[in-house]
């Protein structure tokens, strides 16, 4: 599933394949035990453990796959992707961003079930090549049956489960294109939102009066709380279309020089509202302290270090003129709180998180796109 998202402290990256890391989360490896565990107290058995790690395995290898389909089609029309990462519900592309063209979300998005898909026919090819029936009857409960066997079956599940119009899921974000090719985005977001919160109330109910499996719970609380999420966030973002940066930026800017101390920063902190503070030598921007990088000289004892030292120098900005919904993709990107807006290389102001917030719950659901 391709998803807007940045990795956790809880993730490990164990590989990388197309320039894309592979992470796995913690609950991932707790995951495998449980397997392990269950499988020895059903069988008794090491070997049967480490069969069903080593199933539940390649059945995240396939995953890894379906995420790589949405990640290289992503890749395709410019979208970078942060890093896949694996968790006990499966897997997430962590795309930087989500196309607003349709017709790319409509190919991302099936490019993951489109893998499944080839997977599953290979698999099916493999078997009858190699002439093991295939037993239709027992696909549900794998009785009887081979390691390729229960590997295809999945695979078939899985593509059609990622295909049901469930928002934010594959199917979801498929239904979310088509519909954004005959109404605006927000809308087409409201209203595939809307379908996947009523998946997640079905998936809820049947895992809980009717199968008893609480993975389908699981997987009922992740649609509802993703699908809220991905509607605020796009009622959100439509807010701001049209608004210039120029409307927002704060011009009463703290600033610092590389030659202050950082006892001067601390100083700014203790004493006002700001998180980052741009950094300017010669009238020029040269670099951005950030609140995080403060804090941690600090913890590390180099209180009396000058503010040179510890700025980023490397750092995403903004013009005035620039559109703010484009302001905040590149605002959300950076591992920053505030974004400096320049004009001819110097300093105009700084766009932050909250002073947009601001915008936004001042202007109720569409603020004005006039100029400030």
């Amino acid at each position: 599933m391709p998803s807007k998202g940045s990795s956790s402290r809880w993730s490990w990256t164990i590989g990388r394949i197309a320039g894309i890391d592979i992470q796995v989360h913690a609950t991932f490896l707790l995951l495998l035990a449980w397997i392990a565990y269950a499988q020895y107290q059903a069988v008794g058995t090491a070997a049967a453990a480490w069969s069903g790690v080593a199933f539940t395995l390649a059945v995240f290898g396939s995953v890894v796959l379906h995420e790589l389909g949405h990640a290289l089609t992503a890749a395709h029309f410019g979208v970078k992707t942060r890093a896949i990462l694996l968790w006990p519900l499966g897997g997430v592309a962590q795309l930087e961003t989500i196309p607003d063209e349709p017709r790319e979300e409509f190919l991302i998005a099936a490019a993951g079930p489109a893998v499944t898909v080839v997977i599953a026919i290979i698999l099916y090819i493999i078997l009858r090549l190699s002439g093991i029936p295939l037993d239709w009857r027992n696909a549900l409960n794998g009785a009887g049956q081979s390691f390729l066997e229960r590997l295809l079956w999945i695979n078939v599940v899985l593509a059609a489960f990622n295909l049901l119009p469930a928002f934010p899921m594959d199917g979801g974000r498929i239904l979310r294109s088509l519909l954004a090719m005959r109404m605006d985005h927000a809308r087409a977001t409201t209203i595939a939102a809307a379908i996947g919160q009523t998946f997640a109330i079905a998936f809820g109910l049947i895992g809980l009066f009717v199968t008893g499996n609480v993975w389908l719970v699981f997987i009922a609380f992740f649609v509802w709380i993703a699908a809220a999420s991905e509607a605020r966030a796009s009622r959100f973002k439509s807010a701001l279309d049209g608004i210039p940066v120029s409307r927002v930026m704060i011009t009463n800017v703290q600033t610092l020089s590389p030659r202050d101390p950082l006892s001067a920063a601390v100083d700014h902190v203790v004493a006002g509202f700001q998180h980052d503070f741009p950094v300017i030598d010669n009238g020029k921007v040269v670099g951005v302290l950030t609140r995080s990088d403060l804090l941690r000289a600090v913890a590390q004892g180099r209180s009396g270090a000058t503010v040179g030292d510890v700025m980023q120098t490397s750092f995403a900005a903004a013009s005035p003129n620039d559109m703010l919904d484009a302001a905040l993709t590149r605002l959300q990107q950076c591992a920053c709180q505030t974004l400096p807006v320049l004009r001819d290389g110097q300093l105009a102001g700084v766009l932050t998180m909250e002073s947009i917030g601001t915008l936004v719950a001042f202007s109720g659901q569409t603020p004005s796109p006039s100029s400030a």
